[in-house]
């Protein structure tokens, strides 16, 4: 594998690099200049990645603003994306799934890119209060004025994929046409059933977290100290390797850096290359802050896994395993409200 080994996203006919340039760490949240970050995305496209994605509410738009400026010269080069849900701002009103907030947030997103379509619009997230069928047809109509290409989802149940296909197909609306998820070789929940119904349905999926949100970075092992990292302050808990709820999954990173060790390989080169190595997988998101984490990814981009390192993978973390609710984007509603799950009084 290489980056320009193009791959189709799904039934739309594009071709994409395996890597997809994220642009999270970009701005107010990851401290990098507008200078440092337009720096790094001209680097990443000369090394031949040809899709970036970003998000509203990345910096609160400072990433999409970013974006913009570094493609002010070549926007026909690249594969852009962005996403909407999240909050960017204080107001409550400027966040979700319905049809007020997207037609709203999508033209917010084409002034900071200075753009006049994306290539791919994604739900960031699905949202319980909002009718899906009001979604899909926001995001119709937006394919229809040519605002966007594509629209795709991120971090959907199985369930949700499916009746997203079922809404469009029964209101004569175009389907929605990739799916974002985590996956890396500690979060495989994906495995299960959402890979499956992607392949059924032709949907491009991009992954991200290759490295499972710094698990496995190499400093998560048995006997080291707590690696630091500002996501632990973002996410008290998650991150604790005294915690007795991490104890299996810093064991697994901990075998999987010493499989790596013993394969001659970088534990960011064993990661990237399992994402890349499954069939359902058409490209991974990788987010570097510093021309050095683009450097890393870049030199894991040639790296082709054979079965045997893919077996031994299997034997430390199982297909399908998930050690944190939390590490699969999205805790269920159904899990996550108490309302749900008991009869009101």
């Amino acid at each position: 594998m290489s980056l320009s080994d193009l791959r189709v996203l799904g039934r739309t006919g594009v071709r994409v690099s395996p890597y997809v340039l994220g642009t999270m760490n970009f701005g107010a949240r990851g401290d990098t200049t507008h200078e440092e970050s337009v720096a790094l995305i001209h680097r990443a496209l000369d090394a031949g990645i040809n899709i970036i994605d970003t998000a509203d509410t990345y910096s609160r738009g400072e990433s999409e603003v970013i974006v913009g400026k570094a493609l002010r010269e070549r926007r026909d080069e690249v594969i852009l994306a962005s996403k909407f849900h999240n909050a960017v701002d204080d107001d409550p009103t400027h966040r979700g799934n319905s049809r007020r907030w997207i037609t709203r947030a999508v033209e917010d997103s084409l002034r900071r890119l200075g753009t006049n379509h994306l290539d791919l619009y994604q739900v960031h997230r699905p949202e319980s209060v909002t009718a899906l069928e009001e979604t899909v047809g926001a995001l119709d109509d937006l394919v229809r004025a040519g605002k966007i290409r594509y629209y795709g989802t991120s971090v959907f149940s199985p369930a949700e994929l499916v009746e997203a296909q079922w809404i469009a197909d029964r209101t004569k609306a175009n389907r929605p046409a990739t799916e974002q998820v985590p996956y890396s070789p500690l979060v495989r929940g994906i495995e299960r059933e959402t890979l499956p119904v992607a392949r059924k349905y032709g949907l491009g999926v991009i992954t991200y977290g290759p490295l499972a949100a710094g698990w496995l970075s190499g400093g998560y092992r048995l006997g080291a100290a707590q690696p630091h990292s500002h996501r632990a302050d973002l996410i008290p808990g998650r991150f604790d390797i005294a915690a007795p709820a991490n104890a299996d999954k810093l064991a697994a990173a901990d075998a999987l850096a010493a499989l790596a060790e013993e394969s001659g390989l970088t534990i960011i080169q064993l990661a990237i290359g399992f994402v890349l190595a499954h069939p359902d997988v058409t490209a991974a998101i990788i987010g570097p802050r510093t021309g050095e984490h683009l450097d890393t990814y870049l030199a894991a981009a040639d790296t082709t896994l054979g079965d045997d390192i893919l077996d031994r993978i299997d034997e430390i973390v199982p297909p399908g395993t998930v050690f944190s609710e939390r590490d699969t984007g999205k805790i269920p509603d159904a899990l996550a409200d108490p309302a749900l799950r008991r009869v009101g009084v």
